[in-house]
């Protein structure tokens, strides 16, 4: 049978090796600038990580080895004694304690207050975005007008706190005074800060499950907070474990909070959290022995040891999303 004729306009189709050819007649310039274009993009994020992240994080295990004082000339090299000092430093242990507890009393609340805000506002509402934006509103807020605020709130004499207090019979509170009430107020503030930030996330992720899902719940006449145990908080479980995860490493960061706290008592309770330490976090004891006391070889083992805690938990947090999706998968 005859071949019918192709239109004059009509392309073959591409054949093996056309690709190659046409790179190689392209000109060099143009070959160059797809093979290295790419990097050079993404060049200035690795060049400021190194200058920023890695340079000092290795010039800072460096400093540990050492005895680096800056009202000193040498700094002489003394290896791992700085370690073994800290370790048996009750100090540090009583920082390391006030840490957890103050991150446990601020982030399981936290989280869990921020899940059922986020499921309130995922159901029809009126002026929503109203409700959203004031949600975000305690994050932007300086951190000292914060703190300032919540240590007048937690007077002990004038405080509004020890007012209501008084009014239901309960004998007023000295807050910075003890362990117990300084942590409590101490993760209020932190709580009253993100909590709406880490309900905006949940809320991000509820957005994302189909309605669908929840309209044959309520057909078959399951209540909000079931359909939040059985339905939203398995489905955003991987949004719940990055919360967790960013949550944990921020408790062991906590400084602004008890250093403003206790600059509310005297200058020198403001860098020892608290006139007896209650409320000295991890962070802070790194600020008092580096900023204070110019001990940078200390502090630089201190700030090693807590990254090393990070590492840990991360670690950890990681391990519990590859159970969850190998759970999920089954």
């Amino acid at each position: 049978m005859p071949v019918a004729n192709r239109a004059p306009n009509a392309q073959s189709p591409p054949r093996p090796g056309d690709g190659r050819r046409r790179s190689a007649t392209m000109p060099w310039r143009h070959r160059l600038d797809r093979s290295v274009s790419p990097y050079a993009y993404v060049a200035p994020f690795f060049l400021l990580f190194a200058a920023f992240g890695v340079f000092p994080l290795i010039y800072t295990a460096w400093v540990s080895l050492h005895d680096w004082n800056l009202l000193s000339s040498e700094n002489p090299f003394v290896g791992l004694d700085n370690y073994r000092q800290l370790l048996s430093d009750g100090y540090f242990w009583n920082a390391a304690f006030n840490t957890l507890s103050i991150g446990v009393l601020s982030a399981v609340p936290q989280l869990i207050l921020a899940l059922v805000l986020a499921h309130l506002l995922n159901r029809p509402l009126r002026a929503q975005t109203l409700f959203r934006i004031t949600l975000l509103l305690p994050n932007v807020t300086s951190v000292v007008a914060v703190v300032v605020i919540f240590s007048q709130l937690f007077g002990r004499d004038f405080g509004l706190v020890n007012a209501l207090l008084d009014l239901v019979g309960i004998d007023r509170v000295y807050w910075q005074a003890n362990v117990l009430s300084s942590h409590v107020a101490i993760a209020i503030m932190i709580m009253w800060r993100w909590t709406g930030y880490n309900a905006l996330i949940y809320l991000a992720a509820m957005q994302a499950i189909p309605r669908e899902i929840y309209e044959a719940a309520t057909i078959d006449g399951a209540s909000a907070a079931r359909q939040l145990w059985n339905i939203t908080i398995p489905m955003i479980r991987p949004t719940v474990i990055f919360t967790v995860i960013v949550t944990t490493i921020g408790s062991m960061q906590i400084i602004a909070e008890p250093l403003l706290f206790g600059a509310q008592v005297s200058n020198g309770a403001a860098t020892t959290g608290g006139t007896d330490r209650q409320f000295q976090t991890l962070a802070l004891y790194l600020y008092e022995k580096g900023f204070r006391s110019f001990e940078f070889g200390y502090a630089s083992s201190a700030a090693w040891v807590m990254f090393l805690l990070v590492v840990v938990v991360v670690g950890v947090n990681y391990l519990l999303v590859r159970r969850m999706r190998g759970g999920l998968g089954a």
